[in-house]
């Protein structure tokens, strides 16, 4: 199943999408909620009464609506560097030991085909294609072996970087927070659709030029140890998502490096999961606390 948020109306909500068309649960059961965290947290019950409401939902096309990030406001956007070999090698980085976890703040999300904003700033924006975790159960110390267990779905995501301000700072939270610089979606895959999270062919295209090709087969630390480690630390709960690193090929790694410009397309593909894909622009004037 494909649980998607869309605008449509005037109206954000949630619903399911099936080829071209998504089926708007809650025009047949009011009841179900609005907002895919709070419908995640209800449950095996949100679920069978979203099963009910799909015989009859009415079907609008995609192209009618606008899609979302499928969880507008995590309360935790989680993300994981330096977790493919080839990757740690294009940077001239160390191979860790221990997973090099940082958060990203809630207000970079984006959506899964919206602009991405190239800060005015820094000339330094680059792209990691990556797999995302969307949690579905409230939980803590969760043992490798049941990890897996509480993840809702899987969704695509572009954890854009500033590489200039990587090297200004010692911790990478404002470097991987600009606003825009978090698109997911297009829609999370439920778990039950995905039957090895390891073994998911990866790609990102800048302007239709192939730049990462991989697998989540390639990660060093896989989606269930992720969730054992985190879940040591902090209660992972419904709605929170987890990126998973980025395969070699970034801007980065190139010689000369390879940085997005206005007017690039950026479009990160997983199979099975879809596809997002954002267009890069100049960051707005608009954006101005005071404008000139």
């Amino acid at each position: 199943m494909k649980l998607a948020t869309f605008t449509e109306g005037g109206r954000t909500r949630i619903g399911v999408v099936e080829d071209d068309r998504i089926a708007d649960v809650s025009a047949v059961d009011p009841s179900i909620p609005a907002d895919m965290t709070a419908f995640l947290k209800l449950g095996p019950a949100g679920r069978a009464a979203l099963d009910r409401a799909l015989a009859s939902a009415p079907r609008r096309p995609l192209a009618e609506v606008r899609l979302e990030a499928p969880v507008l406001r995590p309360g935790k956007f989680l993300a994981v560097g330096l977790n493919f070999a080839d990757h740690i090698k294009e940077l001239g980085a160390a191979t860790p030991a221990f997973p090099s976890t940082f958060a990203k703040t809630t207000s970079c999300i984006n959506g899964p085909y919206d602009p991405v904003h190239r800060p005015r700033v820094s000339d330094t924006l680059d792209y990691e294609g990556e797999l995302g975790m969307v949690i579905g159960r409230r939980c803590r110390h969760v043992p490798k072996e049941r990890a897996l267990e509480v993840v809702a779905g899987y969704v695509v995501v572009n954890d854009l970087t500033v590489r200039e301000w990587v090297n200004l700072t010692p911790q990478v939270v404002i470097p991987k927070s600009f606003d825009t610089t978090g698109p997911f979606g297009p829609w999370i895959t439920t778990a039950d659709a995905v039957p090895d999270p390891q073994a998911l062919a990866i790609r990102t295209t800048v302007n239709g030029e192939i730049r990462q090709s991989s697998s989540t087969a390639e990660m060093i630390f896989g989606c269930a140890d992720l969730i054992a480690l985190l879940s040591q630390a902090v209660t992972l709960e419904p709605g929170d998502v987890i990126t998973t690193g980025t395969p070699p090929g970034v801007g980065e790694g190139f010689a000369p490096k390879r940085y997005l410009q206005p007017g690039d397309v950026v479009r990160v593909e997983i199979d099975g999961l879809g596809h997002i894909e954002n267009p890069v622009i100049a960051e707005p004037q608009a954006t101005c606390f005071i404008e000139d």
